[in-house]
C-alpha cells in the first residue's frame, strides 16, 4: 500500500518514489498523503513533509509555501522553496529573518498594508526555518 510521490521546487523535482505516506504541512493543518486518499488540492503552510515507510520516518523536508494535489495512487507537492532538513543553515534562517523582519518595519512606515500581508506569511516560514535549523543542529 504505497503512493507515489512528487516534491518539486521551481529548479527541479527533488523527490520521485514510493511511500508508505507523506505527512505534509497543510495550511490549516497537517494531513497525511495514503494510498485511497479522496481527491483534493491542498494549500500549504512552511514546514516539514515526512516520508514514511511502515511507522518510520525515513526523509524528511523543509517546505515553503505551495500546493500539494493528492490522488488515490499520487501525490504531487509545487513548493516555493523545498530543502532537506540537514541542509538547512541556522545562520543563513537568521539572516534572513531579520532580513524580512526589516522589510516588513520599511512596509509599515510607508503604511503599505498588502506588502505587510506578504511579509508576514514570509517572515512565519523564515521563523519556522530558523526553528528547524536550530533543532537540527542539537
Amino acid at each position: 500500500m504505497s503512493i507515489q510521490l512528487e516534491i518539486v521546487s521551481p529548479e527541479k523535482v527533488v523527490v520521485s518514489q514510493k511511500v508508505d505516506m507523506a505527512v505534509l504541512p497543510g495550511l490549516e493543518g497537517d494531513i497525511a498523503a495514503m494510498e485511497g486518499h479522496v481527491p483534493m488540492i491542498l494549500l500549504l503552510r512552511g514546514g516539514v513533509i515526512d516520508l514514511y515507510e511502515g511507522d518510520k520516518i525515513t526523509n524528511s523536508f523543509f517546505v515553503e509555501n505551495g500546493f500539494a494535489e493528492m490522488q488515490e495512487a499520487k501525490c504531487t507537492v509545487l513548493a516555493k522553496e523545498v530543502k532537506k532538513l540537514d541542509e538547512l543553515s541556522e545562520d543563513v534562517a537568521s539572516q534572513r529573518l531579520a532580513d524580512l523582519e526589516e522589510s516588513f518595519k520599511e512596509a509599515a512606515k510607508g503604511n503599505d498594508a498588502e506588502r505587510q500581508r506578504e511579509l508576514i506569511d514570509e517572515i512565519q516560514n523564515a521563523r519556522v526555518m530558523l526553528e528547524l535549523a536550530t533543532s537540527v543542529k542539537k
